[in-house]
């Protein structure tokens, strides 16, 4: 591109989410790779993901709003950081911008879309 952009990173937002096929389409009609942190995004098109495994924020959160019903202060819960991640590739997508993914990072890869 004129401006000299390489390359697409986004954060995961509602508006992003929301619109991921319209940003994941433009990313590749102008042939920038994109980094995105919701396997949403591999999923209609892009080429990598690596962020928060939904379903187990989602069971651990659920754990707390468990021991909050049972009459724990939310205030004396601790304060806890998302510890599963994912890793998903996109080859098809890989291939149609040229890119070769390394095998290693493919071994490392939670899913491939072939």
């Amino acid at each position: 591109m004129a401006q000299g952009v390489d390359a697409l990173l986004t954060t995961v937002e509602t508006v992003m989410l929301a619109n991921r096929a319209v940003i994941v389409d433009f990313a590749n009609s102008h042939k920038l790779p994109g980094m995105y942190s919701a396997r949403e995004f591999v999923e209609v098109g892009g080429l990598i993901s690596y962020g928060v495994h939904y379903p187990d924020l989602y069971h651990r959160a659920a754990s707390y709003v468990d021991k909050i019903l049972k009459g724990a202060k939310p205030g004396d819960l601790p304060i806890e950081q998302p510890t599963k991640l994912e890793l998903i590739i996109n080859l098809k997508t890989a291939r149609a911008l040229g890119l070769n993914i390394p095998r290693e990072l493919l071994l490392r890869a939670d899913e491939v879309i072939e």
